[in-house]
């Protein structure tokens, strides 16, 4: 009698189990800097392939509240039980992530950058699109627009006293009805060097004695910048392992820096380029970009006169990233 007891309260545990809906993968908030056009649309078309596989909405912007809590709101809306944030940035070290860190309730403190970030979001226009994931260009400029090639400009405008006062609410965190979490950036993740590979691949010339550069853009902070450098040499010692050039050099060119700054890197640049075409090399640049829509212009003002062939996109578009945002989410488990 115990035995069939047993089996029997066994068997409905069996049917109760079963008859619970199967647990939902977690909501994951594409954060994203936004862009030109194109470059958003890329974003969105990368969101819609991840989003086959598991819920996804794009937040686009600078640490920008509107569009994270519309995100948020839309995954919430679409069952997720739990959110998990992936930066679709370069870098973890940046101002950008520490104050949408703080945004997501994830850090105590706010950075003090997140009020100007918060001022330069104030009334921009928020142009939803849906296509399978959707999202919001807040900050649609930055990398898109030429009269924000001067970024440091913006910030300091946007630092300055404004006329209007600014929403209370772009500077304190996100309403959040369920659990979040936050993945690193790319930084130096193995998908980064295997892209920027096939980027100096497409532009190189077998039995060619050849140089090649990475550039990116960097973070404004000192500290930060060592962390951007430290990145990039791990994705050098891995270009090297599989890559055979005469030289591999990398910078960052801290577009957001004071003038100071800014013209010491050009400087330095300019310098590597000029070094090795005198050698007699082939200089390849590849930016070390999320994706092309502005910041390559600036590049090539800075090499103007100067002998050199860019690979012609950014990190984007690659089908690699879909994957690295899915493999980000899951292993942040």
């Amino acid at each position: 009698m115990f035995r069939l007891r047993y089996l029997a309260l066994s068997l409905l545990a069996v049917v109760l189990v079963a008859a619970r809906p199967a647990a939902a993968d977690p909501g994951i908030l594409l954060l994203a800097h936004g862009g030109a056009e194109e470059w958003n649309q890329r974003v969105l078309e990368l969101a819609k392939t991840v989003d086959a596989s598991q819920p996804t909405e794009v937040a686009f912007g600078m640490a920008s509240r509107a569009t994270i809590q519309e995100a948020v709101d839309k995954l919430v809306a679409r069952g997720a039980t739990e959110i998990v944030a992936v930066p679709l940035f370069v870098s973890s070290w940046s101002s950008v992530i520490t104050s949408t860190e703080y945004l997501l309730g994830l850090r105590d403190e706010a950075p003090p950058e997140l009020a100007i970030f918060a001022r330069m979001d104030h009334g921009a226009g928020h142009d939803s699109k849906g296509s399978g994931a959707s999202g919001s260009a807040g900050h649609a400029a930055h990398g898109g627009a030429p009269a924000t090639m001067d970024h440091a400009a913006d910030m300091a405008a946007a630092a300055a006293p404004a006329s209007t006062a600014v929403s209370v609410d772009g500077t304190k965190p996100v309403d959040l009805p369920v659990p979040v979490r936050m993945t690193p950036a790319l930084n130096d993740h193995p998908v980064v060097a295997e892209i920027l590979a096939s980027r100096a691949r497409s532009i190189s010339r077998p039995g060619s004695d050849e140089a090649l550069v990475i550039v990116a853009h960097g973070p404004t902070g000192e500290e930060d910048n060592r962390r951007w450098l430290a990145d990039m040499e791990s994705l050098a010692a891995r270009l090297t392992a599989t890559e055979r050039f005469a030289s591999l050099q990398y910078l960052t060119v801290r577009d957001d820096a004071p003038k100071e700054v800014r013209d010491a890197a050009t400087e330095e640049l300019r310098g590597i380029v000029g070094r090795e075409a005198s050698l007699g090399r082939r200089v390849l640049i590849v930016p070390l970009l999320i994706s092309f829509g502005g910041i390559e212009r600036g590049l090539r003002e800075r090499l103007e006169g100067l002998d050199y062939t860019m690979a012609d996109a950014g990190l984007m578009p690659d089908d690699r990233l879909a994957t690295w945002v899915l493999e980000s989410a899951q292993a942040s488990n």
